[in-house]
């Protein structure tokens, strides 16, 4: 609800309000963001006004009219440089005659019922038409320029967007060097800002800096939104926990360089700003023309991290996500990358495909390798036409065959790339994105197209269209591998190549949207060496994204946790994949690898064809467990608990009656024989059974110590100890509990660990990278 008393403006959602007011001198002053205020007249707000009777010393004030205000030290909803204020800015622009003073004062404001689209860029929707958008219009008359705030508010979800626009009504051009989405101020400092850094194969790392003093920044500078510096982040306060306490959560629905920056002002003010990163960046806006900037998603939650997270989940999966799949729930898929590579041909798919069905794979996906003359990464990325000496039947000879099989059937692309040593690349080496005549620095042996080009697009949307024209493909693993280096678009005039990054992104969009328009049964997953663009931009057109290129569940298990703090694990791509890790070289339990696996969109990427009986046999067991569950894990309500050596998850069904919980210890401590697990989520007053699988343990995992307990002795790795480990194998411990879930959620004491001392069918194999998956149903 957004209501307006006099220069008073109050938006409330479920459970939280904003509030700004106009200043005597004609900017926006920011009032409040928080718990839900009731408030119904504009005096009911003159508490939370600050109050100026003289300006600070060594500041500027705004006019000789009003000398108690220097905006250095007022909280407001948009600032710029050149009247007072010296902090992070939320707009920068040149003026014809060189000037970079901008001074945006209130003219008018519009409230309506819906929400206006952007014109160019994705943005959150309600399919329940209950969001509410307040544009506030502020005018620089010294320069003819109107700039536009937007506030949609997602009453229900507790959830408020922003956006901006700058129009230029001017009889000159504008050049725009920065325009942020949101601004938030505060009145205090001592914040912590919480942002999700990392690199290839080690993505969302969470990271805290307590902010007292200066300016702490996330921002990205790959083109993309980046495994770096993710744009999801928090603010909170240093005694917040998971369950307790304030914590702003933010997030922008972009897919380019983006820019997050907290500082704190020399009066113990802190500012937050966010959108489009201005490194490099800059807009020619002519006359009549207008920007707009990406949207900002904000919320605020007094129960602690758990509590916002619940709210960005519900958001992400109801107003960002969309099409066929938005509450489908997914298949099951074994991707052939990692038991292949390159290395592809029919014969070899189709083995590995029957090997899937065997164990209840429902979709076959085959990666990289099958078109031009791609046999390694330095060849033939940009021809789209089928290699048919590895496929002499096409696409679509394989597809019938794998669909035959009864899977379905998927493919891997990178529309957005291309090798020097290619057809395309010789044909049109105006088409990437490199300086002209200059040394070009590469990435993964390949360049960017350029997206800035609508004819680049429009050539690759076509290309795409043949591809998944040409057989009965139903999901299409969409990658980009490489980061953006030497920023140039032939397409633009030289003065305009501080557009190339941005209008890349509005050109992967276009396209995004016509493909996915055009083919709406087929799931798309977003992929970029990973993480590399894992943001709500993506996730309008895509409804999951391949988390990481890591595959190892201890690195899953802290990646998937940092992911979860803003986005759903029902977006949030994971495979169960071989030991030793690909990545890693680490070997982890594969009971496991699937525990972590299975709270994501769960799928296989090993060679199944060279496993043994009894890990087919476990594989065939875990995705039976999946499909029953999926439905929990998916679109359940995710809760994090313990994080450190021992990670705690539980996942409960909306309505309460079921619920799945995940425990796992990264390195065994030594005379440790207790644990519990501490459910969350669940009905307080209901019964609940708890339960575990049953499970049983090679007696290799027990080395030397079988020696203890066999009549003869049995050395280790000899022939008698493999035959043995064939045909014996020891139990491992049942978990079985009928409680109240307030009792369960106490915490449940378990079995007791091994620790030295003896091993029997109560005890608990819980080696390093142990873990435990249990089940809850309401009685």
């Amino acid at each position: 609800m957004i209501r307006q008393f006099g220069d008073t403006f109050v938006l409330d959602t479920e459970n939280t309000t904003y509030c700004m007011k106009k200043l005597v001198t004609g900017q926006m002053e920011h009032l409040y963001y928080g718990k839900k205020l009731y408030i119904d007249r504009e005096e009911d707000v003159l508490s939370l006004v600050e109050k100026h009777e003289f300006a600070p010393g060594n500041t500027n004030i705004y006019d000789s009219d009003h000398p108690q205000y220097s905006l250095e030290d007022m909280r407001l909803e948009m600032s710029s440089y050149g009247k007072g204020d010296i902090r992070e800015p939320f707009i920068e622009t040149v003026h014809d005659d060189g000037a970079m003073t901008d001074d945006f004062i209130f003219e008018s404001a519009v409230i309506e019922d819906g929400r206006q689209k952007l014109s160019v860029m994705p943005c959150a929707y309600d399919d329940e038409k209950t969001v509410n958008e307040l544009t506030i219009i502020l005018t620089d008359k010294n320069y003819g320029l109107k700039l536009e705030l937007h506030y949609c508010v997602f009453e229900g979800r507790d959830v408020i967007t922003r956006y901006s626009k700058l129009i230029n009504e001017s009889e000159s051009d504008v050049r725009l060097k920065r325009l942020m989405s949101m601004q938030l101020d505060f009145e205090d400092s001592g914040y912590v800002f919480t942002t999700f850094n990392g690199g290839w194969a080690r993505e969302m790392n969470r990271h805290d800096t307590l902010i007292y003093a200066g300016k702490h920044v996330n921002s990205s500078y790959t083109g993309s939104s980046s495994s770096r510096a993710n744009p999801f982040v928090m603010l909170s306060h240093e005694d917040t926990s998971e369950d307790h306490g304030d914590c702003y959560g933010f997030n922008l629905v972009y897919s380019g360089n983006h820019y997050e920056a907290c500082e704190v002002s020399s009066f113990n003010k802190t500012r937050y700003v966010s959108g489009i990163n201005p490194q490099s960046f800059e807009f020619l806006i002519q006359k009549g023309e207008a920007f707009e900037t990406p949207e900002a998603v904000m919320t605020y939650s007094p129960y602690g991290f758990n509590g916002m997270s619940r709210i960005m989940h519900e958001f992400v999966r109801e107003c960002i996500v969309r099409g066929k799949w938005k509450h489908k729930v997914r298949p099951v898929l074994l991707n052939s990358w990692e038991a292949a590579y390159f290395d592809i041909n029919e014969s070899r798919l189709l083995k590995l495909a029957k090997a899937g069905k065997d164990v209840g794979v429902e979709l076959f996906v085959m990666d990289d390798g099958w078109f031009g003359t791609r046999n390694d990464d330095k060849q033939s990325l940009g021809d789209w036409y089928v290699n048919k000496k590895k496929l002499p039947q096409g696409i679509s000879g394989l597809c019938k065959k794998i669909n035959d099989m009864g899977l379905d059937f998927g493919i891997w692309v990178e529309p957005e790339m291309v090798n020097v040593n290619s057809n395309l690349y010789k044909e049109h080496p105006e088409w990437v994105i490199e300086i002209p005549g200059k040394p070009h620095t590469e990435g993964r042996n390949q360049r960017i197209l350029d997206f800035a080009n609508p004819q680049v697009v429009e050539y690759m949307t076509n290309v795409m269209s043949d591809v998944f024209s040409s057989a009965a493909i139903s999901y299409v693993k969409w990658d980009m591998n490489r980061i953006f280096s030497d920023y140039y678009s032939k397409y633009l005039p030289k003065e305009r190549q501080g557009e190339c990054a941005h209008r890349y992104i509005l050109g992967l969009y276009s396209m995004m949207e016509t493909l996915t328009q055009k083919y709406p049964d087929i799931l798309f997953e977003g992929c970029a060496a990973g993480g590399n663009r894992f943001d709500l931009g993506i996730l309008s057109y895509f409804p999951q994204i391949w988390a990481s290129d890591d595959t190892d569940a201890l690195y899953r298990v802290n990646g998937m946790t940092g992911y979860s703090y803003g986005y759903p694990m029902s977006v949030v791509s994971a495979h169960v994949s071989a030991c030793p890790n690909h990545q890693t070289l680490r070997t982890t339990p594969l009971a496991t690898r699937f525990n972590v696996a299975a709270f994501g969109v769960c799928g296989y990427e090993c060679n199944l064809c060279d496993m043994s009986k009894n890990d087919l046999l476990e594989i065939k067991e875990q995705i039976s467990i999946y499909k029953n569950w999926r439905e929990v894990l998916m679109y359940g309500t995710f809760y994090r608990g313990r994080c450190g050596n021992v990670h705690e998850w539980t996942c409960v069904s909306k309505d309460r009656k079921r619920a799945v919980g995940m425990i796992m210890q990264e390195l065994v401590q030594p005379n440790i024989q207790f644990e519990q697990f501490f459910p969350k989520g669940l009905e307080k007053q209901a019964k609940y059974k708890f339960f575990n699988r049953d499970l049983r343990y090679n007696i290799k995992g027990f080395g030397d110590l079988v020696n203890t307990a066999s009549p003869i002795h049995i050395k280790q790795d000899s022939v008698l100890h493999n035959v043995i480990s064939k045909f014996v194998t020891m139990p491992g411990e049942c978990e079985e509990y009928t409680s109240s879930g307030s009792v369960l959620m106490a915490g449940v004491k378990l079995k007791q660990g091994f620790a030295a001392t003896g091993y029997n069918d109560n005890t608990r194999y819980y080696q390093d990278f142990g873990s435990r998956i249990y089940f809850m149903e309401m009685i």
